[in-house]
């Protein structure tokens, strides 16, 4: 049996990394990524999925989205025109992970006939806090024949912190809380203020991709719309930052603006 751990690049997928070739040996364990463009991926990240790795005498396995660097979720946008499909969910998600992922275990894990594979299990980094999350997984993967795990929800933990084993967590995590792409589609204001302050030109390109699109990425509003409040906040000294909860985030904003 192969376990093959959805690794990001993020904190919890790194932890989960280790978690799984403590529990069953590295001989067994794949390190499964979707290499994202530069563009929107810090290079932190890059450095830091490497780190982890070679702590783990492990190679990164990838399944990548074709031209993978030049299709940024934002150029994905502009290729389909439109930021979401009907249901909601956005296109970035689809065809820079999910795609390349199923394409992945069809060529290198098929399911021959009914029942659950007998050679792989997938192993994520989700949380106890996100039992929903990990209900709708493992019922959709069981559902195409793949059974999962979830060694920070449901192991006894042996490691709560990448530094234990002498990895420094990059440094995008003192303003993010997530190591998503920079210019996330699914995120929200906070996060686009954060885009405006500090990657002017994915937000210039983002507000092109609404024009052109004819739709806004945050619902109810269009980046054009928010940037004079944007500009406001950031001269008066709002920080740039995902890491205050939105309710106190918003309400310092607001204390700053009167």
């Amino acid at each position: 049996m192969k376990y093959a751990v959805c690794f990001s690049g993020g904190h919890s997928s790194a932890l989960a990394a280790v978690e799984t070739v403590w529990r069953f040996g590295r001989e067994h364990v794949i390190l499964l990524n979707h290499n994202i463009s530069s563009k929107v991926e810090s290079p932190k990240i890059k450095i830091f999925k490497q780190e982890v790795a070679a702590s783990l005498y492990l190679p990164v396995t990838y399944a990548n989205c074709e031209d993978f660097e030049q299709m940024s979720p934002l150029a994905l946008s502009l290729k389909y025109k439109m930021f979401k499909f009907r249901t909601g969910r956005e296109i970035c998600t689809y065809f820079l992970k999910t795609r390349p992922f199923y394409q992945w275990l069809e060529e290198n894990y098929p399911i021959c006939r009914e029942g659950m594979s007998k050679e792989i299990t997938l192993i994520y980094g989700f949380d106890s806090s996100e039992c929903s999350r990990i209900k709708r997984r493992r019922r959709l993967l069981q559902k195409i024949g793949y059974q999962s795990m979830f060694p920070l929800a449901e192991w006894s933990r042996t490691i709560h912190d990448i530094e234990e084993i002498g990895i420094q967590r990059p440094a995008i995590y003192a303003e993010s809380k997530h190591a998503n792409c920079i210019g996330c589609l699914k995120a929200g204001r906070q996060h686009w203020y954060k885009v405006y302050c500090c990657h002017r030109e994915i937000f210039e390109e983002a507000k092109m991709a609404e024009n052109k699109i004819g739709f806004s990425i945050i619902k109810g509003a269009y980046l054009q719309e928010l940037e004079p409040s944007f500009e406001q906040m950031q001269k008066a000294g709002i920080p740039a930052t995902e890491n205050m909860e939105m309710y106190w985030f918003w309400k310092y904003a607001r204390g700053c603006a009167d």
